[in-house]
């Protein structure tokens, strides 16, 4: 009888034990065959991701190889971007140019929210006199052209660089605090932010922001709950500007531009971000004739003649005027000339000493900067807006770095010890706060309007020309069609279907 008890007791210890240990219900690790998402277990988590979300207005532009550089004839005769065979990988890009009524809530924002700092609200202000001209009569447009709900849809300009990575920096934290409310983490409390107390991602995910929290996140290993990690995957990658790189192939999306097996040829280039040499739609229906994007098409012909107007606007358009590209983005040509992140250098991957080894993501303008932490390892406090503190990557600490020796590398000639010296205001106007700028805009020719153009302005300076949008980089696969057991897209997703114009 005793023994019976002693054997029932172990069966049902053995029990106990089995239903512990599958009490995740779940996966074990490939590695140690331990269960993940099990508090018993050390409560490890391994999370059911699946994939990146589209952050408002942006468009998914899958990577790949392309001739980087001018495609029709240098006619300024600067030899600044000889084509050269590049690798862009996957990112998001704006749909459309951010506008005015996008600028605007961003002013909104940031002065009832930094009321303690009258000055953010100013130093974000679009310079509204970039529409001033001498012999010009376009005073109108200084009083209306941002201000006036009929102008709402239409780019913002007058915002110079810095301008814009400011602006950048503030969607990014409003697009993930809105995340954080449609996932039940957040009540929403914008009301009661002020001055440091306001959402910023890189403060949150630090400990530094705690907010109005209604039901953070179950924490596997002690059964509790937790804020969000970036771990997590709930948040998303910052907003920024597009490099260089990137812009000129988002603009040309040779989507089907490839020979039909596959195969890395690309059986035609385009000038522009459509088919043909022209700037008019070529297909015949009830389109063909019309102007494909916003330029100056003569002297003195901005938008052709009454009754017969061909692009319909003298000044900027619309944001989503005109067909938009192969990838759906609108006005990659014309309209606004656009800011890149890239410092601007008349130089390319083909003239440097080492071109092989920047071929992939090719930037120019890297400034390494690195958290500011305190004996304990952790981020200093916060500053008055908010933000953690960080500070440039010291160049004397980075002696024993074989990918990288430098913190600040916008003068560095790639595979050379020498630095490139530019005598801003004595030998050339370019200086290490030269900004790339592309597109074209509805006062340049149609030259201008070609996506391997470029030119430069300062990042302090703006321009009734100038505008911008943003891009956000891909975390993981580069189209999301991935079969993660082999090599093969998903049935039709390898040949794109080519829109053409």
């Amino acid at each position: 009888m005793l023994k019976s008890l002693k054997f029932l007791f172990l069966l049902s210890i053995l029990a106990l034990i089995g239903t512990s240990c599958n009490r995740g219900g779940g996966e074990r690790s490939s590695a140690t065959g331990w269960e993940y998402n099990n508090p018993d277990m050390g409560g490890f988590e391994k999370l059911e991701y699946e994939g990146q979300i589209n952050g408002p207005n942006l468009v998914l532009v899958e990577g790949g190889t392309f001739n980087m550089g001018l495609t029709n004839e240098d006619v300024t005769y600067e030899w600044n971007n000889i084509p050269r065979r590049v690798t862009v990988s996957s990112f998001y890009m704006d749909e459309t140019e951010v506008s005015n009524i996008n600028w605007k809530e961003y002013l909104y924002y940031i002065k009832r929210v930094y009321k303690s700092y009258p000055q953010v609200w100013i130093d974000a202000l679009p310079d509204t006199l970039v529409w001033r001209e001498e012999l010009s009569f376009n005073e109108p447009l200084v009083e209306t052209y941002l201000r006036h709900p009929s102008y709402d849809d239409y780019p913002v300009v007058g915002v110079n660089w810095l301008q814009a990575q400011e602006y950048c920096k503030w969607r990014s934290n409003m697009v993930n605090e809105m995340l954080l409310i449609e996932r039940g983490i957040f009540n929403p409390n914008t009301l009661e932010q002020q001055d440091s107390e306001t959402f910023d991602t890189k403060s949150y995910l630090a400990g530094q922001y705690e907010g109005s929290v209604k039901k953070n996140l179950e924490n596997k290993s002690t059964g509790g709950e937790r804020p969000v990690r970036f771990e997590d995957g709930i948040l998303l990658p910052s907003y920024r500007l597009p490099t260089e790189a990137e812009w000129e192939y988002a603009a040309l999306a040779l989507i089907g531009n490839q020979a039909a097996s596959g195969d890395e040829v690309i059986t035609d280039r385009r000038m522009y971000p459509w088919d043909g040499n022209t700037a008019r739609y070529q297909i015949r229906n009830k389109s063909q004739g019309d102007i494909l994007a916003n330029f100056k098409r003569s002297k003195g012909d901005y938008m052709g003649m009454a009754g017969n107007l061909n692009d319909n606007a003298s000044t900027p358009g619309p944001v989503r005027s005109y067909l938009p590209n192969d990838f759906g983005l609108y006005n990659m040509a014309g309209n606004v000339n656009e800011w890149c992140e890239d410092v601007y250098r008349p130089m390319t991957s083909s003239t440097l000493r080492d071109p092989e080894n920047h071929d992939l993501n090719p930037f120019r303008g890297n400034k390494f900067s690195e958290l500011i932490l305190d004996e304990d390892g952790r981020p200093v406090e916060k500053d008055s807006l908010g933000r953690l503190r960080s500070q440039l990557v010291e160049d004397d600490t980075l002696g024993i770095r074989e990918n990288y020796r430098l913190g600040d590398v916008r003068n560095y000639r790639d595979g050379d010890d020498e630095f490139v010296k530019y005598g801003y205001g004595v030998t050339t106007l370019i200086s290490d706060k030269s900004r790339v700028i592309k597109g074209g805009s509805w006062a340049d020719r149609l030259f201008w309007l070609s996506p391997g153009a470029r030119r430069y302005k300062d990042e302090d300076k703006s321009d009734r020309m100038l505008g911008f949008r943003c891009a956000m980089i891909r975390v993981g696969g580069p189209s999301g069609n991935e079969d993660t057991s082999g090599n093969e897209f998903e049935e039709g997703k390898r040949t794109k279907t080519k829109r053409r114009y």
